[in-house]
C-alpha cells in the first residue's frame, strides 16, 4: 500500500521502503502507461490501468461481454490475464530502464465467480532481482455498491528482457 510521507512517495513504510520523489513517482507511471497501451489484449477486454507506485500496479476490468464465459461470469481466462498484467507492470517498475519483463511463470486460484461490477488486480513485488523477479497479484471484485470480495491469487514469476520498442 503506498501513502505520502512529505514530498515523498514509498510503499511499505518500514526501513527498506523505496522512496521516490513526485517527479519520479510521475516519470515512472509514464513508463508504465506507455508500455500498458500498447497492449491490445487489454484494449480489447476494455481494462484501464488506475494506479502505479515502485513495485505495485492496480488495473480495472469492467464487466462485459468480452470477458465473460458461457454462463455470464468473468471468464477465467480474463482474470488469469488481468492478474498477470498487473504483477507483470508491478515487476517492471523495478525493472531498469530499457528493460522489459515477461511471465516465466505464473500460478492462479480462483476463490469465486462474480457477474457484473469490475474485477481489480493489484500486482505486488515480493522480490526483485537482476533477471528474476517474483510478484503477487490479488484479484478483487468490486460490486455495484462498492462492496469487494476476494476473486483470485496468483504468484508469478517474471524474466527481464530488453525492450524491443
Amino acid at each position: 500500500m503506498s501513502h505520502t510521507k512529505t514530498n515523498d512517495v514509498s510503499i511499505g513504510g518500514g526501513k527498506d521502503a523505496n522512496h521516490v520523489s513526485p517527479q519520479e513517482a510521475a516519470a515512472l507511471h509514464a513508463r508504465i502507461e506507455a508500455s500498458f497501451v500498447r497492449q491490445g489484449m487489454m484494449k480489447h477486454l476494455g481494462a484501464r490501468l488506475v494506479s502505479v507506485a515502485p513495485g505495485e500496479v492496480e488495473i480495472a476490468l469492467p464487466y462485459s461481454e468480452r470477458v465473460t464465459q458461457q454462463q455470464g461470469g468473468y471468464h477465467g481466462g480474463a482474470t488469469g490475464a488481468l492478474a498477470d498484467i498487473a504483477a507483470g507492470y508491478a515487476g517492471l517498475t523495478m525493472a531498469a530502464e530499457g528493460q522489459e519483463v515477461t511471465t516465466v511463470e505464473y500460478k492462479i486460484n480462483f476463490l469465486a465467480a462474480f457477474q457484473g461490477g469490475e474485477l481489480r488486480a493489484r500486482g505486488r513485488v515480493v522480490r526483485a532481482g537482476k533477471r528474476l523477479i517474483i510478484t503477487t497479484a490479488e484479484v478483487v471484485h468490486l460490486d455495484d455498491d462498492g462492496g469487494e470480495s476476494p476473486c483470485a491469487l496468483m504468484q508469478q514469476t517474471l524474466a527481464t528482457v530488453k525492450q524491443t520498442y
